[in-house]
């Protein structure tokens, strides 16, 4: 169950070294992501979740604007503090939704995931 971004650019080349080794491996990931792609090299299972790819893009940019801007201090961490919460609550949110997802969770708990 990977986390997209940096997380899942270091976990890929992983994958990639345990399929070529014979392994089975399984991706659950949210059918809304920035780099978590299906694979020839992977089975992937996704979940819905309650937001789009151009919510989440937008979320993910309006916080890098911030991030450069100029201000005092107080100004940018209370800005970036704010940004954070909102991606926070997107990774929140996915989360909730695998856990919901019954017959992905049956999957798992039947495949002893």
């Amino acid at each position: 169950v990977p986390v997209d971004g940096s997380h899942w650019l270091s976990m890929r080349e992983v994958l990639d070294i345990l399929r070529q080794r014979g392994h089975e491996v399984v991706v659950v990931a949210p059918e809304v992501s920035m780099h978590i792609k299906p694979s020839k090299n992977f089975v992937m299972k996704m979940y819905s979740v309650p937001f789009t790819q151009e919510e989440m893009e937008n979320n993910f940019k309006v916080f890098l604007h911030a991030s450069l801007e100029e201000g005092s201090f107080l100004e940018r961490f209370l800005k970036l503090y704010q940004h954070m919460k909102k991606l926070g609550n997107l990774s929140v949110s996915s989360c909730e939704q695998l856990l919901q997802n019954k017959e992905l969770i049956r999957y798992l708990e039947e495949s002893k995931f």
